[in-house]
């Protein structure tokens, strides 16, 4: 058990993930369209299934091409589709833990091939709370003896590995990045896409399979119909509307399946593919047709990189920055962030800090009150005022603004 301040991994997790099973179940933000494609796989295998019962039941002498070894296999194939979907969208797909900080090895030197305090085109400012640090936003890595460039990410606060990249859906990197798929509401990464190309092949069965089933059920019963095949088609509507169903899905969830054998065979992901187009270059991961293939179904699943259940303390909490000779804040200032803030109590571009008593005050309240502050003697200082009113005050020869207001607390921190 942790301690009472700790919590798990996914309860403070920074991505658009959804956790159930307290972590051990992680679904993309988008993870309500599960429910439509469970619709769209049930509802005609439900349909075809009562088709069978309904014949098997039936004491007609007509020949019945809807029966038992049917109806098991369209209820096998189905719970088969159902669970490559929720295998697809309900695992960790292959997410790049976070960094907490930038990486520091490259703020001060040059390791990266930039020195910290040095401007070129390929460095940027990482972080306002570390205006020291500069990184390159990609660097080369040796592929298999070709030069891939990584880029840095700057919500993740790490250099990308080779193949990864950020969902800006789930707001992830990850792992060999394929596409971030609505149908199952997750990423398809390093390791669900063996689970993924499963389901949408599974799918293409299934309608292949039901759509030929169809087809011979009619067929069937064009004997007891004079030989017609409207008029069979006419007592068999549900097998109709299955046949047209299943034709206008097969053209997308087939197509699918050709277009990521392609994929597999060649060793690319659909993100490479649109990006890269290896076809005009030469693509470092393709290592032939059938080890490529193999490397899909029979390499073995790396382990997740990220234990969501595990126990995490809360972050410690931050010193005052006193580098340099510098003073912490004085009259319960804060230095939100660690960083000073550049704000002005109307503009936001004074060089003051806001001290904490000035948060929260409503100005355009007390400027509809028009509340006046009188000073009688100008040169002792009022009993009990409020130096951060944002009326006028009026004396008898002079009367301050806001602006003036701000300058006199900036002279009294001083």
């Amino acid at each position: 058990m942790g301690e009472p301040n700790q919590r798990r991994l996914y309860q403070v997790w920074q991505g658009s993930n959804k956790f159930l099973c307290g972590g051990r179940l992680i679904f993309g933000p988008d993870a309500g369209s599960l429910f439509l494609s469970t619709v769209l796989i049930v509802a005609p295998l439900v349909g075809l299934c009562c088709q069978c019962i309904t014949k098997m039941n039936s004491i007609s002498s007509e020949k019945q091409v809807l029966g038992l070894p049917v109806l098991t296999a369209t209820i096998v194939l189905g719970l088969a589709d159902l669970a490559f979907l929720l295998m697809t969208s309900s695992r960790d797909p292959g997410i790049v833990p976070r960094n907490a900080r930038p990486p520091e090895s490259c703020g001060g030197g040059d390791e990266e091939g930039v020195a910290g305090d040095v401007t070129t085109p390929s460095a940027e400012w990482v972080t306002a709370a570390s205006p020291h640090l500069r990184l390159p936003r990609s660097k080369d890595v040796a592929v298999n003896g070709c030069v891939v460039k990584v880029k840095y990410c700057d919500t993740c606060l790490l250099y990308r590995p080779p193949r990864a990249s950020h969902c800006s859906i789930c707001n992830n990197c990850v792992h060999k990045f394929d596409h971030h798929c609505p149908w199952v509401g997750q990423c398809i990464g390093l390791r669900n896409y063996r689970f993924f190309f499963l389901f949408i092949s599974t799918s293409t069965l299934l309608c292949v399979y039901v759509f030929v089933v169809s087809w011979l059920n009619i067929v069937a019963h064009k004997d007891g119909n004079d030989g017609s095949l409207l008029k069979s088609m006419a007592g068999e509507p549900l097998s109709v509307v299955l046949i047209v169903y299943t034709f206008v899905s097969v053209w997308f969830v087939g197509g699918l399946t050709v277009f990521h054998l392609y994929l597999m065979s060649t060793n690319q992901t659909t993100y490479e593919n649109f990006r890269y187009r290896y076809d005009k270059k030469e693509n470092p991961y393709n290592r032939g047709a059938l080890s490529n293939i193999a490397e899909v179904f029979c390499a073995g699943i790396p382990p997740s990189m990220n234990n969501f259940r595990s126990w995490v303390a809360p972050p410690p909490l931050e010193e005052p920055d006193d580098v340099g000779g510098q003073l912490p804040p004085r009259n319960g200032a804060d230095l939100t962030g660690g960083v000073k803030e550049k704000v002005d109590l109307e503009m936001g571009r004074n060089g003051g800090i806001i001290p904490a008593i000035l948060r929260g005050l409503d100005y355009d309240e007390m400027e509809k009150n028009d509340v006046s502050v009188h000073i009688k003697d100008r040169g002792a200082a009022p009993a009990a005022p409020d130096p951060f009113m944002a009326g006028r005050w009026h004396n008898e020869d002079c009367e301050s603004t806001p602006t003036a207001v701000s300058h006199h607390v900036n002279s009294e921190r001083l």
